[in-house]
């Protein structure tokens, strides 16, 4: 788990550094070039704008719909890493059987808790890593779509609700909502025993909020509106609490 934590920290850090090193000034269109601007950034834009003319120029509207789109197109990974942490979730009273027996701090003994670990991965079919996957495909998406965002000149000038689409919301309402739906989906799946998940339980939102001060709206309203539907996912396919059967069953080992 500290390789996860790790790795949504350098990705985060990446989508950010990233988001400075495209020209976001150029507007996007179809004579656009380069596989990036052609493949994901056009297309992106395109649609957006499509779906805008659907509803009357209510590209808000538009936004929330090509999100759930993005979203049921990466639907199948999304269950696969909602089961690796159902399956995750099934084995950690035994994992942290495995940690006591071994708690010793020595390089011998924590080799030997390493490779029982991986035994038992093995042995039961979980991808501890597998988790990782679906966010490895989600950050090339959302950095495509901050740019079809801030590149769509027709964007800009258009209100939804109460902020405008181009520019943060002046009452920091939206990165709020971002963040606490973001706390409610890691909390469904969250490993409960497990330290450095609950590190990232709380230091994601606190991202995501933070940068959604300063992104336009329209980017955390596509954050918001992904959250809420990774929610109900969860929901129907785990129930509220992907770690709740884990826990009772290690409470009942220990009576």
């Amino acid at each position: 788990m500290v390789r996860k934590l790790g790795l949504a920290a350098m990705l985060i850090t990446l989508l950010v550094v990233l988001t400075g090193c495209f020209n976001i000034e150029e507007p996007i269109t179809r004579d656009s070039t380069g596989v990036w601007d052609s493949y994901l950034v056009y297309p992106l834009s395109w649609t957006i704008i499509y779906f805008a003319d659907l509803f009357n120029d209510n590209f808000g509207l538009a936004i929330i719909v090509v999100t759930i789109m993005l979203r049921i197109l990466i639907l199948p990974l999304m269950i696969k890493q909602t089961r690796s942490a159902k399956a995750m979730q099934a084995i950690q009273p035994e994992l942290t059987a495995l940690r006591e027996k071994y708690s010793a701090k020595d390089q011998k003994t924590q080799q030997k808790l390493q490779q029982e670990m991986m035994a038992m991965f093995q042995e039961r079919g979980v991808n501890p890593l597998a988790g990782c996957f679906p966010v490895l495909i989600q950050m090339p998406i959302l950095l495509a779509f901050y740019h079809a965002i801030m590149r769509t000149r027709e964007i800009g000038g258009h209100d939804f609700l109460w902020f405008a689409l181009d520019a943060p919301d002046p009452i920091f309402l939206l990165p709020l909502i971002a963040g606490v739906t973001t706390f409610i989906q890691q909390k469904m799946m969250m490993v409960t025993d497990n330290p450095q998940m609950k590190i990232l339980l709380y230091m994601m939102p606190v991202m995501i909020a933070v940068f959604a001060v300063f992104f336009p709206a329209a980017l955390a309203l596509y954050w918001v509106v992904g959250n809420i539907f990774m929610i109900v996912q969860t929901y129907f396919i785990t129930g509220p609490n992907v770690g709740k059967k884990a826990e009772v069953k290690a409470g009942g080992k220990k009576k």
